[in-house]
């Protein structure tokens, strides 16, 4: 199951939400051209749980610096394109909501959060994170509470057929939340070697799920 696009319409152009896609394949590209390899440049700048949270300044810049060179770092096409695609459909709604200046601050704040959340879950883990799944994972979160009812355009596979269904944002938000969900609770106690950090994932959802109505501007009379 696929979402490609929203019924939901905007008013206002989304600026931020184009310019944090186009910095993330940016960055990205810089990755794949950098003379360091993927994995040596992760360790450099990537969110490493041990470090955020005793402050250890072992990599080049400071670890709470780290925090928002993650968000920004992706570690492959699918990676990237995966994130970019949620917050291309989710983000323009949200930052029509909140203005361009709260949809930034909201969307900085989710990923740090994230960050946090995986490390409070993984404190002693030397395992870099990267990518914007977390900050990602908020506007979902976002998304959820302030349009559960939205028709999301999604590809359905059916072995060699595929088929275009419009489902409600809560079932389809629901479905991933889900998922994310039970792959943490499975991932808590095994072997860590890498891979998804889910809790991230959890955290980011669950502070823009929570906090979502506090970053709405007011309403003036």
């Amino acid at each position: 199951m696929i979402p490609y696009k929203d019924d939901n319409p905007t008013h206002i152009f989304p600026y931020v939400t184009i310019g944090i896609i186009t910095l993330n394949i940016l960055i990205f590209l810089f990755q794949v051209a950098s003379p360091s390899d993927m994995e040596k440049l992760a360790y450099a700048y990537g969110a490493i749980p041990n470090y955020i949270l005793t402050f250890e300044a072992v990599q080049p810049i400071h670890p709470a610096l780290t925090i928002f060179s993650a968000m920004f770092m992706h570690g492959g096409v699918f990676h990237l394109a995966g994130n970019m695609l949620y917050l291309w459909i989710f983000g323009n709604n949200i930052e029509d909501k909140l203005g361009h200046l709260r949809f930034i601050i909201f969307y900085i704040f989710c990923g740090i959060a994230s960050a946090y959340a995986h490390a409070i879950t993984e404190p002693h883990s030397f395992i870099p994170m990267i990518g914007a799944s977390g900050a990602v994972s908020g506007v979902l979160g976002a998304y959820l509470l302030l349009f559960p009812r939205a028709g999301i355009y999604t590809l359905i596979f059916l072995g060699f057929f595929v088929q275009v269904v419009k489902i409600p944002a809560f079932i389809v938000i629901g479905f991933w939340a889900v998922i994310q969900f039970v792959n943490g609770l499975i991932s808590t106690g095994l072997v860590k070697e890498g891979g998804v950090a889910w809790f991230a994932h959890i955290g980011g959802f669950l502070i823009g799920l929570l906090t979502i109505r506090l970053w709405l501007p007011r309403r003036t009379k």
